[in-house]
Parts: structure tokens; C-alpha cells; sequence
């Protein structure tokens, strides 16, 4: 088990269930949006927001956001170690430095006491693309054994000035050294682990790297709190996010869909079907699974297991719950008929 850190309020480590996080791609500048983006987030599910804090202006900002926020936030520091202080002072919830680009030990080390001084966690963020030379030059490239390193350095850094409330990420765009890297870490430490495949590319290929990174710590029991960095709105990190926990059987809360591939026996618009399903339940909070199937021939039996499920036949199909018929319907009832059941349940 790991250690456990307080993040305005939310548990991270310590046995606690994994966190989602998610960062806003508002300019912190932009109160009214920024504070839109957060509300979003939290309706869907996130627990934990990020903002970019670039200059002191932002810093400003980042404050009055700070004072309306339904969620915690975490103040997204690069260089300047001014920033983390004013956004420390501004209601940060947490601050993220990598403590090698914010200069030298003094300046760690006043961004450390004014965290201490009001109990804020950091997170020490490592990066395979900001890697420090030596480390480059001593491994030849981002090797996971490079960013573990470059973690425990700065953790020695911080434990120098009795700082220990600090929580890890090791990110890299390739998943094979994240997982690497988080799984060294690990067996060697107990601080909580922050995961996360970084530029992970386009939505489809960024879900893929994500959900095998992520996935693969998790099933090995790895990762405090995680982030699914896409090229898309911040929402669909969230939603992406509850999936992958949900796949990995750490998420009871919320819908689980299941649904056939389709073959020549299929006679309804199944993958339309399974798509206005899944939207329509999004946001459901109900712990069930629910399952559209293809036709009723094998439907009902294959996904018996299934809480409640749609089955299209030619021009009509069936209502089941639990593998046994409720209804036969039109196939234009089929999905009120479902989601007027799952009200029910």
C-alpha cells in the first residue's frame, strides 16, 4: 500500500480508490470559461482539475478560479518557481513542478515551505521529453531506468527540507517505458503514483495507448491517480478515464455496456443502436450492465449475465433482464422501452 496524500479534500494513495484527473485546455486567464470547463469535469465524473499557470498573470487568475472551483486544482508549474509560491498562496490544492527546470535548491526549497506551511501536496512530474542531460547522456535516451532515476532525484531533493508529501508521475509517449518505469518505481518506493501515457496522439490512437499503459499498471495493482491525456475536450478524458478503470474492474459506479460485434445474422441498425445506448447512459450512475445484442437467437443467452438487455430481430426484437424475455417490441420501442427500465431499477 502506498503512502496517502490529501488533495483538497481527496484521498490519493493509501488504499483510497484511483483518481481521476483531467487538465483544462482553457486559458487560465479566462475565469468564467475555466470555471465552465471545471463544472463539466465534475458532472462527469473528474475529481481533480489541472490549469496551466504560465505567468503571474495566470497566477492572479488562477486564484479567483481557485475560490469558485467545485474541484480540487492542481497548478501546473514550468520554470518559474514564483508561480507555484503565488498559486501555493493563491488556493492550490496542489502544486506539479518537475524541481529541475524552476532553478537552483533555494528555490525548491521556498516553493517546498510555502507548501509545507499550508499542507499542499506536490507532484513531481517526469517527462521522457525534459529529461536533464546527464541522464540523457548516462542512458542515451528516456529510458524508464532514466525517469526513475531522474524521480528519485528530486524526491532526495525534497526529503532534504522534510518535505514528504509529494506524489510521482514518470510519463513518456511510449507505453512500453511508462509501464517500465512505474513498475521500477514501485518496487522501490511507496510514494503514490500519478499514471498516464503523454502525447498519446489522436483521439483513436490516444484511447489505445492510454487503456494499454493505464490498464496494464492497474491490473498489476500500480496507480494512485490517473490522467488520459487525449487531443480532444477535456470531458472525453473523463468519460475515457471511468472506462478504463471500469474495464479493469475498479469501478462499480456507472453503466457497463456490452454488445456483439454484428454478423449476417444481424437485421437491425445495431452499431446506431449501440451508439445512442451509450450516449444516452453516459452520465448514468447505476452500477449495471446492460447489453444490445444482435439478434434474439443467441442474444439473450450470450449475455444472460447481462442486468438488462435489447435483443433486434427482423423489424421487431425483445426486452430481457437476466437472460429472460420481458417484452417483444417493434424495434422503434426497443431503446425507450430499455431506458424507461433502467429508471426503474
Amino acid at each position: 500500500m502506498t503512502r496517502q496524500i490529501v488533495v483538497g479534500g481527496v484521498l490519493l494513495g493509501g488504499g483510497a480508490p484511483v483518481v481521476i484527473q483531467s487538465m483544462l485546455n482553457t486559458k487560465t486567464t479566462d475565469v468564467a470559461g475555466s470555471l465552465e470547463q471545471i463544472k463539466k469535469l465534475k458532472t462527469a465524473g473528474c475529481q481533480i482539475a489541472r490549469l496551466a499557470v504560465p505567468n503571474m498573470e495566470a497566477a492572479k487568475t488562477f486564484a479567483e478560479i481557485c475560490k469558485e472551483s467545485p474541484l480540487p486544482l492542481v497548478a501546473d508549474i514550468h520554470f518559474d518557481y514564483k508561480l507555484a509560491i503565488a498559486a501555493a498562496e493563491g488556493g492550490a490544492s496542489k502544486i506539479r513542478i518537475n524541481p529541475g527546470n524552476i532553478g537552483g535548491e533555494d528555490r525548491v526549497k521556498a516553493v517546498v515551505d510555502v507548501c509545507k506551511d499550508r499542507k499542499i501536496p506536490i507532484r513531481i512530474g517526469v517527462n521522457g521529453g525534459s529529461l536533464d542531460k546527464r541522464l540523457l547522456e548516462k542512458y542515451g535516451h528516456p529510458t524508464a531506468e532514466a525517469l526513475v532515476e531522474s524521480a528519485f532525484e528530486h524526491l532526495a531533493l525534497l526529503e532534504k527540507y522534510g518535505f514528504y508529501d509529494t506524489c510521482v508521475s514518470m510519463k513518456s509517449s511510449t507505453v512500453p517505458t511508462m509501464v517500465a518505469a512505474a513498475r521500477l518505481f514501485r518496487s522501490k518506493c511507496d510514494y503514490p503514483i500519478h499514471i498516464g501515457v503523454t502525447e498519446t496522439g489522436p483521439v483513436r490512437m490516444g484511447l489505445m495507448k492510454s487503456a494499454m499503459g493505464i490498464g496494464a499498471l492497474l491490473l498489476d495493482g500500480i496507480g494512485d491517480t490517473i490522467r488520459v491525456s487525449l487531443t480532444d475536450d477535456p470531458v472525453e478524458e473523463v468519460y475515457a478515464a471511468k472506462d478504463i478503470l471500469k474495464a479493469a474492474g475498479l469501478r462499480k459506479e456507472g453503466v457497463n455496456i456490452i454488445s456483439c460485434p454484428t454478423c449476417g445474422r444481424t437485421q437491425i441498425d445495431l452499431i446506431g443502436l449501440v451508439n445512442q445506448v451509450d450516449e444516452a447512459l453516459k452520465d448514468c450512475e447505476k452500477p449495471i450492465t446492460v447489453a444490445v445484442m444482435g439478434c434474439v437467437v443467441n442474444g439473450p443467452g450470450e449475455a444472460r449475465e447481462a442486468d438488462i438487455g435489447i435483443a433486434g430481430g427482423d423489424g421487431c426484437g425483445m426486452l430481457f433482464e437476466k437472460g429472460k424475455q420481458v417484452a417483444k417490441l417493434p424495434y422503434e420501442e426497443l431503446l425507450p422501452a430499455l431506458l424507461d427500465r433502467i429508471k426503474e431499477l
